[in-house]
C-alpha cells in the first residue's frame, strides 16, 4: 500500500505522498459505490471526538489528507509516523488533474447561482479535457433534494466537488452513500468560490507556515474563541502522549 493509515486522539489519518496521490485516486475510481476524501482539520477532528456519527463518517473516509499545522504537530508529539499536510485547493486542483488525464468527469454541487456558472467556466477553461457532466446550485430547498441525486446517480461522476451551501457538508455524502453508483465525493467549502475568483484563496507562504487563522479571524472576529478547542486539543494531545500507548 502507498497510504499508511495513523490515529491522531483516535482519530484516523493517513500518510499520502504527493507523488502517491494519483495512484490512490485511480484505486478508488476503480472501485464500485460511494468513496469519500476528507480534508481534517483540527477542528474536524475535535467534532469527530465528540460526535460519533462524524467519527464513523471519518472512519471509513477512503482517504483523511489532514489539512492543519497542528495535527502534523500533534503527530510529532505522539512520535508517530508524519503525515503529509495538504492544502485544501491546491489538492483539489492536483484531483482535477489526474482526473483531466485520464479523461474523467466532475459533477459541481454548490454555491449560488452566479457563483456556480462561473466556478464551471473557469473549470471548463483550467481542465479542457475534463468533462464537467453537470452541476446544481447549493442552498437548495428540501423538495429538490431527490432530483440531485437522481441528477448525480445518473451522470455517474468520477468526482463531485461539493462546496459552500451544502449544509450537511462531509455528512452530505455519508448519509447518501447507498443511492450513488460509483463516485468519489469532496467537500472543500470555499473550492466554488476561488474558483469563480470571489473568494481569495490563502497565501501559499501564509498557509505553509500555519498561520492561515489568522486570515480568518481577520474576516469573523468571533474565530478568536476558537483558542479554547485549540487548548484542549493539546491538553488531549499530552494526555495522549503521557498514558496512551
Amino acid at each position: 500500500m502507498s497510504i499508511q493509515r495513523i490515529t491522531i486522539a483516535g482519530v484516523p489519518v493517513d500518510i499520502c505522498r504527493s507523488e502517491n496521490l494519483e495512484e490512490e485516486v485511480l484505486e478508488l475510481l476503480a472501485k464500485p459505490g460511494t468513496k469519500q476524501i476528507i480534508f481534517l482539520s483540527v477542528w474536524n477532528l475535535l467534532k469527530a471526538r465528540r460526535n460519533s456519527e462524524y467519527a464513523e463518517c471519518i472512519q471509513n473516509a477512503d482517504l483523511v489528507l489532514p489539512v492543519s499545522k497542528s495535527i502534523i504537530s500533534g503527530a510529532r508529539f505522539l512520535k508517530k509516523s508524519i503525515p503529509v499536510r495538504y492544502n485544501p485547493f491546491n489538492a483539489v486542483i492536483e484531483v482535477l488533474s489526474i482526473l483531466e488525464s485520464h479523461y474523467k468527469s466532475v459533477y459541481l454541487l454548490g454555491a449560488r447561482k452566479m457563483t456556480l456558472q462561473k466556478a464551471e467556466a473557469n473549470v471548463r477553461a483550467t481542465f479542457p479535457a475534463l468533462q464537467v457532466v453537470g452541476r446544481y446550485i447549493g442552498y437548495y430547498p428540501k423538495n429538490a433534494e431527490e432530483a440531485v441525486v437522481e441528477a448525480i446517480y445518473k451522470s455517474s461522476p468520477s468526482l463531485v466537488l461539493v462546496s459552500e451551501g451544502i449544509k450537511e457538508k462531509d455528512f452530505w455524502a455519508w448519509r447518501r452513500r447507498n443511492q450513488f453508483s460509483s463516485s468519489i465525493f469532496v467537500y472543500y467549502r470555499d473550492a466554488l468560490g476561488v474558483f469563480s475568483e470571489r473568494i481569495k484563496r490563502v497565501n501559499e507562504k501564509t498557509f505553509n507556515r500555519g498561520l492561515e487563522i489568522y486570515s480568518e479571524i481577520f474576516h469573523n472576529p468571533f474565530k478568536i474563541f476558537l483558542i479554547f478547542p485549540f487548548l484542549w486539543y493539546i491538553l488531549i494531545i499530552v494526555w495522549y502522549r503521557l498514558f496512551k500507548k
